[in-house]
This record gives structure tokens, sequence and C-alpha cells, in this order.
């Protein structure tokens, strides 16, 4: 059999690594627009310094699969097209392209490879007294500003984002927003309509939605909206998002022959993130596994731990939740936090490799 995956995120390298344990039979091949697998958990890292995100794609998949480095362009009958022309065949694909920023014109995307590292010599080149401005009320936004607001004390970092930290709530809410003016980050409620560009690429004012105008020496983009457009491009049913509409096998409702996993997938309830990813690639491949093998697998299920969210290098927090990713009241904090997230960012980048915990 011959299995395509698309994608060498969290979800692509999981499910490829999953596959040559779980199917040794098969021939399989992951297709990746990178050479190196990058922990996007990692990127806010990335930017301001403190970590190095990417590992060769070589070094993370086991022995016997094939990689390629090409973007897709399409997915047909069978049929994978890259942007270059050339095509590969499948019996069974495995999508999971993940999700996708797009930031405005002026400001650095944080959630890509390209514009952490655009970040990174960016943030190094400014000089002290600087200002930079992070947009996002997220997970991604408040990890950013933390990180770089310990690395670069000698600058004023500012978060801009409406309901800053609602991804937790009481107590563990309130201690994110303790951490961010603990390490000084001026936190700006409101949203970002524009940015007008000054004297440098990006450096210059940012329109809020209530009118107001704030300088910034570098703005960096933290949102993430969207997935990419090649599920709608080769004609998949896909939601208002762009996400794989799969039936509760995680196969495409499209095409059986096709599996959506991680950020892709149009899985009710389903958040982007890590935590979502490996589970998905993991059901996702023992469902193709015993579906080859004439077998009923079972159906998908969500179950989510914890929200983590670092502040810096020294702090965190850890909201548990419910299966279903509702929160619980009960949190970690402090160094037990920061342990915790230090074993998600190690757990999940071995779990990706040897294809184990989902």
């Amino acid at each position: 059999m011959k299995v395509v995956v698309v994608g060498a995120g969290y979800a692509g390298t999981f499910a490829a690594n999953r596959i040559a344990k779980r199917m040794p039979g098969a021939e399989v091949t992951v297709i990746n627009e990178r050479p190196e697998f990058v922990e996007r958990i990692r990127l806010h890292q990335q930017v301001a310094g403190t970590a190095v995100a990417a590992t060769p794609l070589t070094r993370m998949l086991r022995a016997g699969i094939a990689s390629r480095t090409g973007t897709v362009d399409k997915i047909g009958d069978g049929v994978v097209t890259l942007d270059d022309g050339a095509s590969i065949d499948f019996d069974r694909l495995v999508l999971a392209v993940g999700s996708t920023v797009r930031p405005l014109p002026g400001t650095v995307p944080v959630g890509t490879w390209e514009g952490a590292e655009q970040g990174r010599a960016a943030l190094a080149a400014l000089p002290a007294g600087s200002t930079v401005t992070v947009v996002g009320g997220g997970a991604t936004g408040i990890e950013t500003a933390t990180e770089v607001a310990e690395a670069r004390p000698d600058l004023r970092v500012r978060l801009v984002g409406t309901a800053v930290a609602d991804c937790l709530s009481g107590r563990a809410r309130q201690r994110v927003l303790a951490a961010l003016r603990r390490l000084g980050v001026d936190v700006v409620d409101d949203g970002v309509e524009e940015v007008a560009v000054r004297d440098g690429r990006f450096a210059g004012v940012l329109r809020l939605r209530s009118g107001r105008e704030i300088a910034s020496d570098l703005s960096l983009w933290a949102v993430v909206a969207g997935v990419p457009p090649l599920a709608a491009r080769s004609g998949l049913e896909v939601d208002a998002v762009g996400r794989v509409v799969v039936d509760r096998f995680l196969r495409s409702v499209t095409d059986e022959r096709i599996f959506a996993v991680g950020d892709c997938a149009a899985v009710p309830g389903a958040r982007f993130g890590c935590q979502t990813a490996a589970p998905q690639a993991g059901a996702a491949v023992e469902a193709l596994a015993r579906f080859a093998e004439g077998r009923a697998p079972e159906p998908y299920a969500l179950h989510y731990v914890a929200r983590c969210v670092s502040l810096g290098g020294k702090d965190a927090v850890a909201q548990f939740t419910h299966r279903d990713d509702t929160l619980r009241d009960r949190y970690l904090k402090g160094r037990a936090a920061v342990l915790f997230k230090k074993i998600v960012f190690v757990g999940t980048k071995v779990g990706t490799r040897k294809a184990v915990g989902a």
C-alpha cells in the first residue's frame, strides 16, 4: 500500500511514523515544504533567541520513510501533484497541513518558521529603548510577549488584543495577567485594523479599532487564522474556515482514501494545537490500518488534558480541562507549571518521533 503524508508538523510526522510502525509493509512518503520538522510551540522562543525550533526531518522520521521537499499544488484522484509538475500516486493519503497565519502588512508572523526567523533577526537588531508590539491576546501572543520581555528587558514590550488570556479562566487567567504586569508588558485591550509602515519594513504606526494610533519599532503578529487552501483547491468538502469535513474516522467525506488530521481537520470541538495533532494522527492511522485489515475501527473521540501558557522561561500556567476541553478550576503555576510545560515540549517531540502516546 502506498501512503502519502502531506505536511510534516506534529500531526504529519506522527502519522508517518505510526504508519511505518503499525503497517510495516506500507510504502510511506512524506511531502513537506521544508526539510526540517518545526516545533511550532517553540516559535516564540525562536523569535526571542532563547531556543531553536527546527530539527532536520530526517532525524524525526523512522527508517524506510521517504521524504520529499516540495509544495503540493493539488490532490486529485489518487494522485498528488506538486507545484513543480511532479506527481506521486497514492492508495491512501493523510492530509496534515496544519493551520496558518494571515498577518497584516508591516507585521512579522510568529506562527511560521520564516516569520520567526525574520522576527529573531529584527529583534536582535533593535537598540535599547525600542518598542516591540505583539498582536494577539491568545496563548501565542502571551508567550511571545513574555519571552521577549524576559530576554530583552531593555525594550518596551506591548501586547495588543481583545480579551487577553481568555483561553484560561478564573485564578489561572489572573495569574497570567499578573505575570504580564510583573514583566512590564503593557496590555492594550483593542484590535489592530492597519499598520502604516514608517521608516523600516516592520516599524510603523498601528491603527487600532478604537481609532487610537500607537507607534512600534517592531510588530509581531501572533494570531492563528484559518488553514492553507489546499483542501478547498483540491475539491474536498471544507467548512467555513477551510478545514476538511471528515467522518467519525477522520476520513474526508468527499474521498474516503484521504484522512485529515490536526488543525486542518474539521472535528467539532477540536482546537488548534499539538494536543489535537498527535491523538488525531494516531486515531486516523489506526482506522486506516484496521480498514486495510478488514476490521472495524473505533471512531475518534476528543480527549484533552490541559491548556498551558509559558510566561517566559521561569514561569508558566497550566489549567486542567475536561476531555471536551472545557476548563476545570484546578491549575498549576510557577515551577510546577514550568516543569509541566517542559514535559509537554520534550514529550511532544519525542512522542512525535517515536509515534507513541496517542
